[in-house]
């Protein structure tokens, strides 16, 4: 069977120190590089590099993605940022996956780069891996192929949102019918992801915004209550320890040590999952593992509450 046509849309934000490596992943594709307003040069290496460039100054995420589809010529789209750098063989695996009637849209969690900090390789642990092909109830745009029938069929990318965009999209997927197949052999590296403890903060603080109100439309499984519930409750914590200094010593003493064993115990339980992909679980990594879970929840719950900008993130 002839492989269909495969448009590769790629958004990017003075991203110039990656996107000369993510384009040259995806070189002799239809490339589509949609500009959010970059001041780096990042646009003028993209067209060098024989990309089509979309400049597209102060837009959301999913509007970029959406207007790149647009333009897109191919029956498959895949959406690839700017950050990232995928295997030779990652197109061709998911565009055999996706001829699969019943498939709507293939992809995988990223890794880390293999030089990276130790916040990077904690926060690789966080995320997990995707170690073999299977159902999964959502993936992350920055590489995800997607049948151009289905995403159209669905509306594409929500732009009233402003994080979150990709799980949601998958979720219209998955409720048309359709399977979402998380795929190992789909590996790439996300050079993006945040270095320090800061950039994690803020990193978590934007991608958090629009957590809840997806989660809230999404199928109410057991497996998304903690993405829910977790911010929420933590949020509810760090405002009873800042209450909390506003009574008395003994009052206040009380209710500010509840809630901080509260907010070390909910860090302790995602610790220890991370400690799952930890070998051998030396001490010294725990206790990192333990510093990105805290700041993690931390973000995640703020972000309930706070704004952060996808610029200041970046």
């Amino acid at each position: 069977m002839e492989q269909p046509d495969v448009s590769v849309v790629v958004v990017t934000w003075n991203a110039r120190d990656h996107i000369e490596r993510s384009l040259e992943s995806v070189r002799g594709r239809d490339v589509i590089v949609v500009d959010n307003g970059s001041t780096d040069g990042s646009a003028t290496v993209a067209a060098d590099a024989g990309a089509r460039v979309l400049r597209a100054p102060g837009l959301n995420v999913a509007e970029l993605r959406n207007r790149g589809a647009r333009l897109a010529r191919g029956g498959v789209l895949a959406f690839v940022d700017a950050d990232h750098e995928i295997d030779r063989d990652w197109i061709r695996i998911a565009v055999d996956t996706l001829e699969r009637a019943d498939v709507g849209a293939t992809g995988s969690l990223c890794i880390a780069p293999p030089d990276g900090t130790w916040v990077q390789r904690m926060y690789d642990a966080l995320r997990g891996r995707t170690d073999r092909a299977g159902d999964a109830e959502w993936l992350g745009a920055g590489n995800l192929v997607v049948r151009r029938a289905a995403f159209d069929a669905v509306g594409g990318f929500d732009v009233g949102l402003e994080t979150c965009e990709d799980v949601e999209l998958c979720h219209r997927l998955r409720g048309s019918g359709l399977r979402i197949i998380g795929d190992g052999r789909l590996r790439n590296v996300h050079f993006g992801d945040p270095a320090t403890l800061r950039s994690l903060f803020e990193s978590e603080l934007w991608r958090g915004r629009d957590n809840l109100i997806v989660s809230l439309r999404g199928p109410l499984t057991l497996r998304a209550l903690p993405s829910m519930l977790v911010p929420v409750i933590d949020l509810l914590l760090l405002l009873a320890l800042g209450v909390s200094w506003l009574f008395g010593l003994r009052i206040g003493a009380t209710v500010s040590a509840a809630a901080l064993s509260g907010l070390l115990f909910l860090a302790l339980l995602r610790t220890a999952r991370m400690a799952r992909h930890l070998a051998g679980w030396p001490p010294v990594a725990l206790g990192q593992a333990f510093a990105v879970a805290f700041v993690y929840d931390a973000a995640r719950a703020l972000a309930l509450v706070a704004k952060a900008g996808h610029r200041r993130r970046a």
